[in-house]
């Protein structure tokens, strides 16, 4: 009798600052779904991925999840918000990582503020979507099913 294992790909979101405010915060370029909400529908339009989510508003906290999962999982899918224009230390710990990082934003940052066009993490990542609304995020997954998969 043959046995099979099944392997579900495990997917670590971060949201960085102010991710938390999503459907209250300037709902014209964020849109007024929460991302508990958004993530909700995320999980069930793929049962076979395991998601885990976290958001903190702190750098060292989100640089301390990569780390935890950096070498794990089969994939992160990174909203680093703000601290994509400012963050050396995100971009030497997605270097340090195996796990393959998706930047994302959900509004289009190259056509916003000047300062906005400036990724610090990009050059480390595998890719980056922008621009999307939360669709980005579902974007990010179907990515990483290529990149990981």
């Amino acid at each position: 009798m043959r046995k099979y294992i099944y392997l579900i790909m495990r997917i670590q979101i971060i949201n960085g600052p102010n991710i938390n405010l999503l459907g209250k915060r300037e709902p014209d370029i964020y849109g007024s779904m929460s991302f508990t909400d958004y993530l909700e529908g995320l999980r069930s339009s793929y049962p076979d991925i395991k998601f885990d989510y976290f958001q903190s508003n702190i750098e060292g906290e989100l640089i301390d999840v990569i780390q935890r999962v950096g070498y794990e999982y089969d994939g992160i899918i990174l909203n680093a918000g703000a601290y994509t224009h400012t963050s050396i230390a995100l971009q030497d710990v997605i270097r340090a990582i195996t796990a393959p990082v998706i930047e994302v934003h959900i509004s289009n940052i190259h056509k916003r503020e000047e300062f906005r066009h400036k990724s610090m993490i990009s050059c480390a990542c595998v890719g980056v979507i922008c621009g999307f609304g939360l669709d980005s995020y579902r974007l990010a997954v179907e990515a990483l099913f290529h990149v990981a998969g």
